[in-house]
């Protein structure tokens, strides 16, 4: 099951929270989905250069509150805030609402985001880099700041060769059927000349073994955190605890 199942919906409702939060009824529930959806093709489209790593989506009373999580605030802030605003008219046309509301927060370590890690290979990938190095590179900087294991996969027409295949690159430890595991997961592609290489990436962050709070706004200490609705974010250090973490071939640098 652990192989088969997305590692982020295997784990809503335990130790991770759900990206759209909100009530729909029957009539409007398949509204609400579509709208979510084009929210987020949008803006991933609109600062495709952003290093977005999630959006989160709440409807209250009306009020449409968006969340982008980020590794570079400035881009989509802008001078002054003035792409900020833009962004939001824009997406008021879209939605065809009048309050709405858009928080950034940002991420401070992007080597521990598995879409930002994944996307970074593809970038490279994109410019003609050779993949084993910047996959390489990118399990590197993860382990150094503190992963426990990380695993990336990448499929298609690998070097521009006649036959695609696929090759996974694995280190340290991401048992994927241990649900008080956090295990951060993405799936994204680069467009090459010779087609689209597919790049998944599993990031092991350690073990939650307290009560978690399951707002994904929420940032901060081990078992939870605080809220930051503040335009800009506070995102403090959240590293865990190791957990049990027994030597071995597959075992990652233990933190000191």
């Amino acid at each position: 099951m652990g192989q088969k199942a997305n590692p982020i919906g295997n784990r809503l409702g335990i130790i991770r929270g759900w990206e759209s939060n909100w009530y729909g009824n029957k009539k409007d529930y398949a509204t609400k989905l579509i709208e979510d959806q084009k929210i987020r093709t949008y803006l991933n489209a609109r600062i495709n250069k952003g290093g977005i790593a999630r959006i989160v989506i709440e409807r209250t009373l009306g009020k449409l509150i968006i969340t982008i999580h980020t590794s570079k605030p400035g881009i989509i802030i802008g001078k002054g805030g003035g792409e900020v605003d833009r962004i939001k008219e824009e997406l008021k046309k879209l939605t065809g609402k009048d309050d709405v509301q858009i928080n950034i927060l940002e991420i401070r370590r992007p080597e521990l985001d598995a879409t930002i890690v994944g996307e970074t290979i593809a970038r490279q990938i994109e410019n003609r880099i050779n993949y084993k190095r910047a996959i390489k590179m990118a399990i590197a900087s993860t382990l150094r700041m503190g992963a426990e294991g990380i695993k990336i996969k990448v499929g298609g027409r690998i070097g521009g060769a006649e036959i695609a295949r696929s090759e996974e690159i694995k280190q340290g430890r991401v048992p994927l059927h241990t649900f008080r595991m956090d295990i951060d997961y993405a799936s994204v592609f680069a467009l090459t000349v010779y087609g689209k290489i597919g790049i998944k990436v599993w990031i092991c962050k350690g073990e939650v073994l307290g009560k978690r709070e399951l707002n994904p706004n929420f940032v901060g200490g081990k078992e939870g955190g605080e809220r930051a609705d503040h335009p800009r974010g506070d995102r403090r250090d959240d590293r865990r605890d190791g957990g049990d973490r027994r030597g071995g071939a597959g075992a990652g640098p233990r933190r000191k």
